[in-house]
């Protein structure tokens, strides 16, 4: 690029401010500087609340009101942004400027199809007929990895999976070619095959389209593998600015070093995962207390014994036309699934997006009924031929951590109600006042602070609600959880602190664990046994040590050798 070009993005000494009800003022983000050049790709990473998703949406004119930016400059491609109005002059947000939020569910609208929510934004700005628009759209699903894409074009976003909304959000902000993309944790809901490919469409578009992109992440190893720049964010201030190589290989800021050493390894297992600091010492005794107590009025104990078996499990859909005599289609999401769980396991389900773990997650939690097989929880039968009513104890003992925790939690009740409900539906206190005694908790537990629980869930970051919908869970004192990517949206630091409390209750109580992941380091730290599913069949199961040395199945040998990971970082020499 010419050195003539103004950067695609600069930032310098921003400050956003939002004023509270008691007449203070949060300062959100403190006197923060990036800049970004044309065909570069800019990561910002720290922990949940750090600041980084409001500087983004602060780029983008997005700031919720009462925030604002109360001092420093923004320019996009060399044009002053007006506070004002939100935006530059004669720049427009969704042509200039692309955007990929961090949660697909809520960025699609429900009530239209995929075909009609790409196709807007390029017939409004582009000016192309719905002919050359529904091509391109097509091209724009190819291009980011969408399996089936003309069958696609026709869904609602409901019938997608995670990744692939997301994947559909990218081809949304990629549409019409803008030169800054702001991308807010792109593949956070992505396996690492689509992942991979994701990141690779995205190092494209920056060399060969010159499109400069921020990157909102809170995985490493995605910022090793494609930023050229990185900058470390803690509690709204900038610690550490500098070239990837630079920054990951010689941090000097002790913040920017524990972070570093946070991340889960996938090379060997530890017993524990490294926190920063202090935190998360002590966090999980109250809680590992309160399901103590659970497992001992129940008389349940670590045997080893199955607790969960699932045979010969069979899920389809089936999705009929609108129009009269038109043929219905029949998906089968899980094929002839069959795998146990024992007492005090923690069982690993992997595989592409798309491949059914969500599904046999969603059986396995009464969600879901299956179209042939059954599932068993300690010897009676809960899903499929015969399966008897979950009520009382029964529907207690197996809970469910879901996905997005946007959606998961009651937009219009406090936490404090939230987290309180499963304990007084189940009568685990015996008022309201030992129920709010539990909540502060389980809130410790995750390590959020005790006045949390007067908050309604939009006063937090994604990654905060995600430790919410955690407590939740936890408050119902199950024998089994089913954690459907229960880390997806924590940086690598709350990761730590919660996955170390998952495994300290585990041992305390013989609390079994089914967990879904695509982040395989998170997988081969925490599991038992992994078994890995592809196009809805599960294709091996093993150990997760024999797994991740000696993988047996071409599959899960590719899967493990797309992990991004700091051994690789871009712009860095590599040995001969």
């Amino acid at each position: 690029m010419s050195d003539l070009q103004p950067p695609v993005l600069a930032i310098d000494g921003l400050r956003v401010e939002y004023p509270l009800a008691n007449g203070s003022v949060f300062t959100a983000v403190e006197h923060a500087s990036l800049v970004i050049q044309p065909g570069e790709i800019h990561a910002l990473v720290g922990e949940s609340g750090a600041g980084k998703t409001t500087i983004g949406n602060a780029v983008m004119g997005l700031l919720e009101k009462p925030g604002r930016i109360a001092a420093g400059t923004i320019h996009i491609g060399g044009k002053p942004f007006d506070p004002a109005k939100g935006s530059a002059e004669g720049v427009v947000l969704g042509r200039d400027v692309g955007a990929v939020f961090q949660d697909p569910m809520t960025s699609l609208n429900p009530l239209f199809t995929v075909e009609s929510q790409l196709t807007e934004t390029m017939r409004a700005h582009l000016k192309l007929d719905r002919a050359s628009a529904r091509a391109r759209a097509l091209q724009l699903l190819e291009a980011v990895g969408i399996p089936e894409p003309q069958r696609r074009l026709k869904a609602y976003p409901h019938q997608l999976s995670g990744g692939q909304r997301q994947r559909v959000v990218i081809a949304a902000a990629l549409s019409c070619d803008p030169k800054l993309v702001v991308a807010d944790e792109p593949t956070t809901a992505l396996d690492v095959s689509v992942q991979a490919q994701i990141l690779k469409l995205l190092r494209d578009l920056a060399d060969e389209r010159g499109i400069g992109i921020l990157l909102v992440t809170h995985n490493m190893g995605v910022v090793a593998q494609i930023a050229d720049r990185v900058t470390i964010m803690h509690r709204g201030k900038v610690v550490e600015s500098g070239p990837t190589v630079e920054v990951l290989r010689r941090p000097r800021a002790p913040y920017a070093k524990a972070l570093i050493g946070a991340v889960p390894r996938i090379d060997a297992k530890l017993d524990r995962f490294p926190v920063l600091g202090d935190e998360g010492k002590g966090r999980a005794a109250e809680a590992r207390a309160m399901l103590r107590s659970s497992a001992e009025r129940t008389g349940d104990a670590v045997d080893g014994a199955p607790i969960l078996s699932v045979e010969n499990l069979c899920v389809e859909y089936i999705t009929s036309g609108w129009l009269p005599g038109s043929k219905g289609h029949t998906f089968r999401a899980v094929d002839g699934v069959s795998f146990s769980v024992n007492s005090g396991e923690v069982f690993g389900l992997v595989g592409e997006s798309g491949c059914g773990k969500t599904t046999i997650a969603n059986v396995v939690s009464g969600l879901l009924n299956p179209t042939a097989g059954r599932v068993t929880y300690r010897g009676q039968t809960v899903a499929g031929e015969g399966a008897i009513r979950r009520i009382g104890p029964l529907r207690q003992a197996i809970q469910m951590i879901f996905q997005d925790p946007y959606s998961s939690l009651n937009s219009r009740m406090r936490i404090g109600s939230i987290l309180a409900e499963p304990i007084l539906f189940y009568r685990l206190a015996s008022s309201k006042a030992e129920a709010e005694d539990d909540v502060a908790r389980l809130i410790e537990a995750v390590g959020l602070e005790a006045e949390a629980a007067q908050r309604f869930p939009h006063a937090f970051s994604g990654g905060q609600r995600q430790r919410l919908s955690i407590a939740r869970a936890l408050g119902a004192r199950p024998r089994l959880i089913v954690c459907d990517e229960p880390t997806s949206s924590l940086d690598v630091s709350v990761q730590a602190q919660i996955l170390n409390l998952l495994k300290d209750l585990r041992d305390a109580t013989g609390l079994t664990l089914l967990l879904i992941s695509h982040d395989l380091a998170v997988v081969r730290q925490m599991c038992d046994r992994v078994a890995v599913m592809r196009q809805g069949k599960l294709v091996e199961e093993a150990p997760s040590e024999t797994l991740f040395t000696a993988p047996q199945h071409p599959y899960t040998r590719e899967l493990l050798s797309l992990v991004p990971t700091l051994d690789r970082i871009r712009g860095e020499p590599q040995a001969a």
